[in-house]
């Protein structure tokens, strides 16, 4: 590709007691006859942590160096002053992150990068996971991926699929199993890689799982190396609690259409699930609060199908009194665990959906933070699972954390009701509550946590720390939980020599093993607590996550790595980095963010720098065929976007359900198709506009505008000059030039009037939309042009020449996500319906895809209203 060959890739994965180091090495050459850049690129677990990288070129290697944060953003910020440019690196989806780093090498030369990091396997419905990104990008002459696993207890269960493999690569992927130790290989060759008529593409495109379970004659396991220990804990052949389940479902406006949908479709699916002996209510909040019974009730056929009836009646509407509702399940619960309505010996979980934040009520997020802490005391779990992209998610891991449960992100995405559905099986089957693991205080110290509200089938508790006599080679645990029928006590002992003697297959592992699953442990939990910690205590453990960081060469939210490349080349830097919201549980979300700073190409002349591409004020709009442009006044830019559908299409271009503020628009086609263009060009051919708290409703066309307040309707033409004053609305009509319009505290609009020669034989009359003051509404709006209400940020790089000499093409990482943008121009016709003026922007392509959120038709709606 461009006379760069990856000549070979290499996976190579050594997992020692769960506990998994990974090696990705990939050697490229360039076989041009001049200097190219080289791009390492792959896709990691979010759980993963980055210990070490290194590019070797012409035999010499330049390794990465772990930092604290704020010395490699001097460097940083020092790089770009100098006149490099910066680039940030996307989270690529839900279970992987994107590594990526770019060096120029000389003709006829290679590079070889090396890429290490490290995690701890979670234990889910019985399995352990290793998940592995085959993406290579083009043919590969050595690609080989080769999984090791040593499991002192042995091994059982072992599986290897791929997304990708077809018949003829079945064979290819092999594993063994055998005692203790397994294994999973992948090495096919150059032609069985081959895919697509000329047979030049790569079938390696998906997903490598490795899954695993260990053998279990005892409830747990307890190993013992170089004065650190870890202890696992997954009892078996339990019997499971009956479990008291409250469901606490957002039903404001904001849910309506898809999410309310997949909302129901994954609760009819849940009560398939919920067994006979279990006890559960729903708590629906909007505006109001309403529960479907007054306390929980056993989960009986007969009340079983009442439930469903009643989940296939929810709708969205209203608000969003988020405390209100959390309230009243935590009153229900604690009511029927005060009252013996359920049995003494069970697990009670709250499970609260909601895609928006709190402002009817209590809106105040600390305050409900601390009324719900105070109303729960420990009690049991709070499960917070935020849908889409409007919601406060901050608040609702703190919240979760702070009351022993843990936050989760639902993907608005087609499968966001099986993603609903897979939580809960998660914490369907509690076997145990107040779990507690005791080691003997004067000769532990630096423990993990080691008291867990729940343990759930299929799942794992671990727990490590460290002797406070490094030689001390024997440790004695008690452990401790309350099961459905008594309570469940017993007593573990291991020595060193246990532990040596069960690894005496040394070429398995390495050898500091449990002193590093121990330091990534730590890591993963300081930062957990981090979040709900305040004052003094964040600071402390902010220090200590960030010593262990860079005493065991972790990348992790507070460290990033800096890779110094060769002076000849450039002198480029590189930085990995993780950024502040992390994950802190190892099924939450740890998002890698990589930074590398790469000098810009001096080809390019630098009015491709966009230093101040609009003068102030600017607005965010929507028109011609129809194009949209967002402006970023912080950057002092804009970026664009077009939206082709067919006519007749109806699009949500704003909703806010706090104002009650709605704009729709109805694209409408030329007179006749364009026979030079495969695409046929739209427009706007009517707005709708209401706020449904007012009962106002407007309809522009480009023929008359109609106010319909209540029940009175009142209509107007283009030819008139009109100010019209109601109680919540002010409408302004230039003749045959614009409409300016404002409803309640809102945001106002304009309307811009297209009009073209009568007799066009092709182009109809349309209209455009400009928003003014759109800070009036509120943070929960949406919609094509709404949820570009709220700050965005984005950062351009690698800007290059593209298939038009004045249009370079760029890469811009936004959202997350890395885009290939365009330099052009848009029209801004808002002072100037008939000509426009010409407005750079950064333009993105395939109808916005990755700037906008999901995807365009998810806001195709069925009417104007």
């Amino acid at each position: 590709v461009n006379d760069i060959e990856i000549y070979s890739m290499k996976i190579d994965s050594k997992i020692t007691s769960r506990f998994a180091r990974n090696v990705i090495t990939s050697e490229a050459i360039n076989h041009g006859n001049v200097h190219k850049e080289v791009v390492f690129d792959v896709e990691l677990p979010k759980t993963a942590f980055i210990t070490n990288f290194s590019m070797t070129i012409d035999g010499v290697t330049y390794p990465g160096n772990i930092k604290e944060k704020e010395v490699a953003k001097k460097q940083y910020e020092k790089a770009v002053s100098q006149g490099q440019t910066a680039g940030l690196v996307k989270a690529s989806g839900r279970k992987t992150e994107r590594f990526s780093v770019s060096v120029n090498i000389a003709a006829a030369s290679k590079v070889i990068f090396e890429l290490t990091y490290e995690e701890l396997l979670k234990r889910h419905f019985g399995k352990y996971e290793m998940f592995i990104k085959v993406k290579p990008k083009q043919l590969v002459r050595i690609f080989e991926i080769e999984v090791d696993i040593f499991e002192p207890q042995g091994i059982s269960d072992l599986e290897a699929e791929g997304t990708f493999i077809t018949n003829d690569l079945q064979d290819i992927l092999r594993k063994t199993s055998s005692g203790k130790k397994g294994s999973v290989s992948f090495k096919p060759t150059l032609d069985q890689q081959r895919t697509g008529a000329s047979g030049s593409q790569s079938v390696l495109d998906g997903d490598l799982i490795v899954k695993y379970d260990v053998k279990r004659t005892t409830p747990d396991n307890l190993q013992i190396v170089n004065g650190y220990f870890v202890h696992f804990f997954a009892p078996t052949n339990l019997p499971n609690l009956s479990k008291n389940v409250i469901f606490v479902i957002d039903t404001s406006g904001s849910m309506s259409g898809r999410e309310i949908q997949q909302t129901r479709e994954a609760l009819l699916k849940i009560l398939d699930d919920i067994k006979h002996e279990d006890y559960f209510n729903f708590i629906l909040f909007g505006s109001e609060v309403h529960t479907w019974k007054e306390s929980l009730i056993k989960a009986t056929p007969e009340n079983l199908d009442e439930a469903r009836n009643f989940v296939r009646g929810i709708i969205a509407d209203g608000l969003t009194n988020l405390h209100g509702g959390l309230m009243r399940g935590i009153e229900m619960l604690n009511a029927a665990h005060e009252e013996n309505l359920v049995p003494k010996r069970s697990a009670s979980i709250i499970i609260m959906l909601t895609d928006g934040q709190p402002n009817v009520g209590i809106s105040n997020t600390q305050e409900i933070q601390t009324l719900v802490k105070k109303a729960i005391e420990g009690k049991y779990p709070l499960y917070n699972l935020g849908f889409g992209y409007g919601v406060d998610y901050n608040f609702l891991e703190k919240m979760a954390l702070e009351n022993k449960g843990l936050a989760r992100r639902i993907y608005p995405d087609s499968d966001s009701a099986l993603q609903l559905q897979g939580f809960y099986d998660e914490v369907s089957r509690p076997m145990l509550t107040d779990v507690e693991l005791n080691y003997p205080e004067n000769e532990i110290s630096d423990l993990t946590k080691n008291s867990f509200k729940h343990f759930y089938d299929g799942s794992e508790i671990v727990v490590a720390g460290r002797f406070t006599d490094h030689n001390q080679n024997s440790l004695t645990v008690d452990v401790k939980g309350e099961g459905p029928e008594d309570a469940l006590s017993f007593t573990t002992h291991q020595d060193a020599e246990q532990t040596a003697k069960a690894f005496e297959e040394q070429q398995y592992i390495f050898g500091d093993y449990i002193e590093r699953l121990w330091a990534y442990l730590t890591i993963e939990q300081l930062l957990e607590k981090r979040i709900a910690a305040t004052g003094e205590e964040k600071e402390n453990l902010t220090a200590e996550a960030l010593d262990l960081s860079l005493k065991y060469n972790f990348v992790t939210p507070l460290t990033s790595m800096v890779v110094t490349k060769p002076e000849d080349l450039e002198n480029q830097a590189g930085i990995a980095d993780k950024p502040t919201e992390v994950c802190k549980y190892s099924i939450l979300m740890l998002v890698f963010l990589t930074i590398f700073v790469l000098q810009f190409p001096t080809a390019l002349a630098p009015s491709y720098i966009v230093t101040s591409a609009l003068s102030p004020p600017w607005y965010t709009s929507v028109d011609g065929d129809p194009h949209f442009i967002i402006a970023v006044p912080q950057k002092e830019d804009a970026i664009c976007f077009n939206i082709n559908e067919n006519p007749g299409a109806v699009l949500n271009l704003i909703k806010d359900p706090v104002t009650g503020i709605t704009v729709n628009g109805e694209l409408i086609g030329d007179k006749k198709a364009n026979n030079d263009s495969k695409i046929q060009n739209t427009y706007f051919g009517k707005l709708g506009i209401t706020n449904k708290h007012l009962n106002i409703r407007l309809m522009v066309t480009p023929e008359k505008i109609t106010v319909q307040n209540g029940a009175e309707k009142t209509g107007f033409t283009w030819l008139d000059s009109v100010t019209l004053q109601q109680e919540g609305l002010t409408l302004i009509i230039n003749r045959k030039k614009n409409v300016v319009l404002s409803m309640g505290s809102g945001a106002s609009f304009v309307i811009v009037l297209h009009q073209v020669w009568k007799k066009h034989p092709l182009h109809q009359d349309f209209l455009g939309l400009y928003t003014l003051d759109s800070g009036k509404l509120s943070k929960q709006t949406h919609g094509l042009l709404g949820q570009f209400f709220h700050p965005i940020d984005f950062t351009i790089l690698e800007i290059h020449p593209g298939s038009d000499p004045k249009k370079p093409d760029a890469t811009m990482i936004i959202k997350n996500n890395e885009l290939t943008v365009t330099r052009g121009w848009q029209k801004d016709y808002r002072k100037d319906p008939k000509n426009g003026i010409d407005i750079p922007c950064w333009f993105v392509h395939n109808n916005g895809a990755g700037l906008i959120d999901g995807v365009h038709t998810d806001y195709i709606v069925s009417s104007l209203f």
